[in-house]
């Protein structure tokens, strides 16, 4: 305890982020994961995603109500996990945060490969499965390395980063309507072979993980100031501003890029401002989106982080996952995290940049769908006299609206996907029974969860990306016969070969 002690100044006070920095956030986590290749995989669908978008913004609104009121009722770190716990016991909360923590590792290798998807303007040979991956993991241990350095550097990291995210997507929400073209929105209106309803529900996956991280502030209430107010300010806040760019955006680049040009796409809103203004134009635009997406990483990788510590604290996760160092950052965990989104970005290449963001994204909702369900129905349990009459029955009605989202959302989700995600949440009770071995040993040897993380672990994380890169840059520029890595020509892909393997399969 007196080590925890020791940390709380650090992490408290002049370390942590304002409502402004908290909302950019939650706003940046969503938009930065969200929105730069969506366009891209729901054309697979077609553009009656317009549907699904509607049928989303209403259940992610529902969500961010739910969680605002919840963070104000009780604003402790860990979100859902904490939720969760609180109304439905230990292990309901420990198999609510090793689900929650898991879609998040996973979901934040999606966010590296749309970013990188981009920069392959720039760097044409990034488009090579190998060196997008050795590109990504030095992405990743990079912002690794940001969040061990402190939150009040991440909020400045993501706040900055969200600014640039803005500029294409508030840019193609506002302009893109004059090179908007209704002949091709329309006659790319549902090219599933499904029916209509079928069609709107598989892009409720989709659209749904434009929305993930709505609980972002609540996770990380922990570092952000007075988080009773700023907390619940910064989650509606957040949505709000995401979804008129959502629907916007995505609408107007169905309707200027021909469906089978933008079912290949790396770089959709790219291509798009390359369209209407030119070359120049796509690079900005290019620049802009990429940094908005790897800059969404530093706030993902700080939840992360803290999602984990807050059930270390608890004794219901691996006690090193709470070790800090003297920032009060979970350094340990995090590099344990980054250790294991390395080996995922190695095991998930793809041909494209599309095909391998379509794949994480969709299991990470999956993922992410259940800690959700949970959250909005601990709304009822949570609230209870803690709120006047008719306010408790608005916002428990909200919880089951948005808990019925969520199970429409996975109704619609890949069958295959779907399977596996169950097995593994029934797998959880086995891992429980050492969460608690090692809370019986807390409580009974009075043992105190957490410690100082050694500081070898900043400098590992600095060495991990700068080797990341030294390999990227070798693969880049040399000539292996074994490996076939070296064209210099951006060569178009074969569209109609990428269509037949992404329609079937990849897109739930």
């Amino acid at each position: 305890m007196a080590e925890e002690a020791a940390a709380a100044p650090a992490s408290g006070g002049g370390n942590k982020i304002g409502v402004v920095a908290a909302t950019l956030m939650v706003a940046g986590n969503m938009m930065g994961s969200g929105v730069f290749m969506l366009p891209a995989n729901l054309s697979a669908i077609g553009s009656i995603a317009l549907i699904g978008w509607i049928f989303t913004i209403v259940g992610a609104v529902a969500l961010a109500l739910v969680f605002a009121k919840l963070a104000a009722i009780d604003p402790a770190a860990g979100g859902p996990y904490a939720y969760t716990r609180k109304a439905f016991g230990d292990y309901m909360g420990y198999q609510t945060n090793l689900i929650y923590w898991l879609a998040n590792v996973i979901g934040n290798v999606a966010l590296a490969v749309a970013g990188l998807g981009y920069l392959s303007h720039f760097f044409p040979v990034v488009k090579v499965p190998v060196v997008m991956a050795f590109a990504a993991i030095a992405v990743i241990w990079f912002f690794t390395y940001a969040n061990i350095l402190g939150p009040k550097l991440v909020g400045r990291l993501q706040s900055f980063t969200t600014v640039f995210a803005l500029v294409p997507i508030f840019g193609m929400a506002l302009f893109g309507w004059f090179w908007f073209s209704a002949d091709i929105y329309e006659s790319a209106w549902n090219v599933s072979g499904k029916s209509d309803t079928s069609a709107v529900m598989a892009t409720l996956t989709f659209t749904l993980w434009a929305f993930i991280g709505v609980e972002s502030a609540s996770v990380s209430a922990g570092v952000v100031e007075n988080p009773s107010r700023n907390v619940p300010i910064a989650t509606v806040g957040g949505v709000v501003l995401a979804s008129v760019a959502y629907i916007l955006s995505s609408s107007v680049i169905m309707g200027m890029i021909p469906n089978k040009e933008l079912l290949v796409s790396s770089a959709p809103f790219a291509d798009a401002a390359r369209l209407a203004l030119g070359d120049f134009s796509g690079s900005v635009v290019a620049l802009c989106a990429a940094v908005g997406c790897l800059g969404s990483l530093a706030g993902w990788t700080l939840l992360v982080g803290q999602s984990a510590k807050a059930a270390a604290d608890d004794g219901l996760f691996p006690g090193i996952f709470a070790r800090v160092n003297k920032r009060g950052v979970p350094s340990l965990g995090l590099v344990i995290v980054a250790t294991i989104m390395s080996i995922q970005v190695l095991a998930t290449m793809s041909p494209t940049a599309s095909e391998q963001f379509g794949k994480i994204a969709s299991i990470a909702v999956i993922m992410t769908l259940l800690p959700y369900i949970y959250s909005m129905i601990a709304i009822k349990v949570l609230g209870y006299r803690k709120m006047p009459h008719a306010q408790y029955t608005f916002f428990v009605i909200t919880g089951l609206a948005g808990a019925a989202y969520c199970m429409v959302a996975l109704a619609g989700s890949d069958g295959e996907q779907v399977r596996w995600s169950l097995i593994f949440v029934i797998s959880t009770i086995v891992f429980y029974s050492a969460s608690i071995t090692r809370k019986r040993d807390i409580e009974e040897k009075h043992l105190h969860p957490g410690g100082r993380s050694p500081v070898w672990v900043r400098y590992l994380a600095l060495g991990v990306t700068i080797a990341a890169l030294a390999v990227m840059f070798w693969l880049s520029v040399g000539r292996y016969s074994g490996l076939d890595l070296h064209s210099r020509s951006a060569s178009p892909p074969n569209v109609s070969e990428t269509v037949d393997k992404m329609v079937p399969q990849e897109t739930p």
